[in-house]
């Protein structure tokens, strides 16, 4: 069981930045590959970014790309998300995951309580 608890969020005008964070429960962290996925008000739930489990590849949805970036520290259990030039569209509740990376996609086995990002034009 791996327990991931998110923060970092908050409110920010557009052009600013935030780091989210998450950390994760146990000394099984870097048998996961780690991702960011947002929710917006009225939308499904979306793919963001993610990280395989050394760190060694990582991808993004195109809309954050040359923006925001992920990043991971096993030896503190912990992965991040730098977003800079935030936008009033990525305004949306962050979930951090960790799960297991296919050729395509990452599949999510755990999930945090999500963090909120609000961005002000």
């Amino acid at each position: 069981q791996v327990q991931l608890v998110e923060s970092g969020g908050g409110l920010v005008q557009a052009g600013g930045s935030l780091r989210l964070s998450c950390a994760a429960s146990g000394r099984t962290f870097n048998r996961y590959a780690m991702g960011w996925f947002r929710q917006a008000p009225g939308k499904e739930r979306e793919f963001v970014a993610r990280i395989s489990r050394y760190g060694v590849g990582t991808y993004y949805v195109d809309s954050v790309k040359g923006r925001f970036t992920i990043s991971r520290d096993n030896a503190k259990n912990t992965v991040f998300l730098q977003m800079n030039s935030l936008q009033p569209e990525d305004t949306a509740v962050y979930y951090c995951a960790a799960g297991i990376l296919t050729t395509a996609q990452l599949i999510p086995d755990y999930w945090g309580q999500g963090t909120q990002v609000t961005v002000s034009s």
